[in-house]
């Protein structure tokens, strides 16, 4: 793990991620392999039903996995998405969403991940993806 702060990341992500000022995006804690992560809850986030939309989630997910990449390997801003997937558990309320990302394999080229999404200490979604590190990363 780098010596970085939930604050640089969170301002690196910001700075490089389309709506993540906007959205209020933010790095919460960091632990090895691990970022806790949140999404302010905004009224334009939800979709018939009142229940916060499936983009949200998803956004939020690939954002948390996108801080705990970071938080481990420092500044690799090309790092990009390569894989995901979301499934979608419970209902979530109209507050914010809390992220718990984690690292399970942190390779030379690839990254493996797991997410935990949280509304209101309710698991909502479990996404997983894949993460794959630019070149310069290995040198």
């Amino acid at each position: 793990m780098h010596p970085t702060t939930p604050e640089q990341i969170t301002q690196w992500i910001q700075d490089s991620v389309g709506n993540a000022k906007d959205d209020g995006f933010r790095v919460m804690a960091l632990r090895p392999l691990e970022a806790d992560c949140i999404l302010p809850y905004q009224q334009n986030q939800l979709r018939a039903g009142g229940t916060l939309s499936g983009p949200t989630m998803m956004t939020l997910a690939d954002a948390a996995m996108y801080a705990a990449v970071l938080a481990h390997y420092g500044k690799q801003l090309l790092a990009v998405t390569q894989d995901f997937s979301i499934h979608f558990l419970a209902k979530p309320s109209q507050h914010d969403l809390q992220a718990q990302a984690k690292i399970i394999k942190a390779g030379k080229r690839t990254v493996v991940l797991t997410v935990h999404i949280y509304s209101q200490d309710v698991l909502v979604a479990l996404a997983t993806g894949t993460y794959a590190l630019p070149t310069q990363a290995l040198k």
